[in-house]
């Protein structure tokens, strides 16, 4: 059966293909304010009651550019929606004079008109899971992973694994797992409970490969959902910059997801693609699968009204992450933010030294506060340094170091000035081959791409994607520093007068 084949025989056991009737508005006039607050959402347009069997309809054949109604989701962005519906940013642009030039994020509940060039074969437009139930962010305020596991009769609370040189609960391994990905654990618990009855069976029904994830030596419950939250994590930030469009399941059948999708969906379907195919596939991904599950746990995720990422959303300044008047090198462009492939959040710095490799940095050599704020968390997997100082790494703001040695690591409340001392760069923490400083962004949990509409700004230089991880540049005016883990001329970056 050739590759067209076998996806319309998918398509007709997934039903696909659906349409979603989205909230009509006029256009806004050019002069209105762009920040203003919309009042309709996609959101209660196309979802459902939770668990009703509301029946989808079908999705329409466009003619090539025509216009199609479209409500801004959270964290949507013009190149990521253009990605998406197959056209342009200029095109969107034309269509849509009251977005300025120079905008970032659109404003959740703003009515778009947005050309759209078909492409066949689109997926489900079932939203399963909102983006807020997805980070772990503020939703998760108040949420007692441990006192709710506790309640629970099923073997996770009784579940011990070693982590990170420590014995932890199962409660304690979830929230391990969510902090590090910054994946919601309610998320995290309602896959455990769906695919392996963690909170009412008394027994896992499989000692290994709890998930169904292939992976050598990642057998283990607590390495299986470790697998099922970069597995996550590469769908939903793969979704939110426009470049993850299509995957296959796991018979190969093509995907194409409904491009009025949002991240968090996305992100499940994407999970759920290496697992399974066909009838398990459209199960696990409909109103009975997954979303069931999480919401006899959790309640209907979708009454919550949070809005995870603003319209218009700015970085404020940053520092180069090291002294004034030093010189260090710009060893590692856009890479992951934490595990494997998206997001591509981080950037990576190595202080000057005589020799390659794991060496003690110079007592002068230290990484610095890149802003004002309060450190949240300090361990050997991260140091967070959260920019609103509310105490919490899910809310506002929030710059992720990785790699600070433990000895004068900043501790656990230290309230910072911008350029202040918060540890030095070294191999500790996650795999390294050299001393270095990991930075990564996250707004109210969410990582931030390094190179975006909101691109990772540091003294006015610039961060830009190279052609594969690690790779990249920064720039800052005629100014060009080029990744590279050789630390030679071209990768110098000296901080001057910040």
């Amino acid at each position: 059966m050739n590759k067209i084949k076998k996806t319309f025989h998918g398509l007709s056991t997934l039903c696909l293909i659906s349409t979603i009737f989205i909230t009509s508005c006029s256009p806004q006039t050019a002069n209105q304010n762009f920040s203003l607050t919309a009042t309709s959402n996609q959101q209660e347009d196309t979802t459902f009651p939770i668990f009703a069997q509301t029946p989808i309809p079908t999705r329409t054949t466009y003619t090539p550019g025509e216009l199609v109604d479209y409500t801004a989701q959270t964290g949507d962005t013009l190149p990521a929606l253009a990605a998406r519906f197959n056209t342009t940013v200029e095109e969107i642009f034309q269509a849509n004079l009251q977005i300025p030039r120079d905008a970032t994020t659109m404003p959740p509940g703003m009515p778009m008109k947005i050309p759209i060039y078909y492409l066949a074969l689109w997926g489900s437009p079932f939203q399963i899971l909102p983006d807020h139930a997805f980070v772990n962010g503020p939703t998760g305020i108040g949420f007692n992973t441990a006192a709710f596991v506790a309640n629970q009769p099923g073997w996770l609370k009784d579940y011990r694994v070693y982590v990170s040189g420590e014995w932890r609960s199962g409660a304690e391994m979830v929230n391990y797992i969510a902090i590090n990905y910054s994946v919601n654990p309610r998320l995290l618990l309602a896959i455990l409970e769906y695919q392996g009855g963690a909170l009412t069976q008394t027994e896992p029904p499989v000692k290994r490969n709890l998930l169904g994830l292939s992976r050598r030596f990642w057998e283990s419950h607590y390495l299986q959902l470790v697998l099922a939250a970069n597995i996550l994590n590469n769908g939903y930030y793969g979704w939110r910059g426009g470049t993850l469009l299509e995957f296959e399941d796991a018979d190969e059948i093509l995907i194409r997801p409904d491009p009025w999708q949002n991240a968090g969906s996305v992100a499940i379907q994407y999970y759920y693609s290496t697992i399974f195919a066909g009838d398990e596939y459209a199960v696990a991904t409909g109103p009975t699968g997954l979303i069931q599950t999480y919401g006899k746990l959790f309640g209907n995720p979708w009454e919550d009204p949070t809005i995870l990422i603003p319209g218009s959303l700015q970085q404020p300044h940053f520092l180069l992450p090291f002294p004034d008047n030093q010189t260090w090198s710009y060893t590692g462009g856009p890479h992951t933010g934490w595990g494997t492939g998206e997001p591509l959040a981080a950037i990576d710095f190595a202080p000057p030294a005589e020799k390659s490799g794991c060496v003690t940095s110079g007592s002068e050599n230290y990484a610095t506060a890149m802003a004002d704020g309060l450190i949240v968390r300090s361990t050997t997997d991260g140091l967070a340094l959260d920019l609103d100082k509310d105490g919490d790494e899910r809310t506002g703001w929030v710059i992720f170091y990785l790699h600070l040695a433990a000895e004068q690591r900043a501790p656990l409340g230290a309230d910072l000035q911008a350029g202040e001392l918060i540890g030095y760069p070294s191999c500790e923490g996650g795999h390294s081959t050299g001393t270095h400083v990991h930075i990564a962004r996250k707004y109210n949990g969410e990582w931030l791409a390094a190179d975006s509409v909101i691109p990772l700004t540091m003294n006015g230089w610039i961060t830009h994607n190279g052609v594969r991880e690690y790779l990249g540049t920064l720039t800052k005016g005629n100014g060009l520093v080029t990744a590279c883990d050789c630390s030679d001329a071209f990768s110098s970056i000296s901080s001057g007068t910040q």
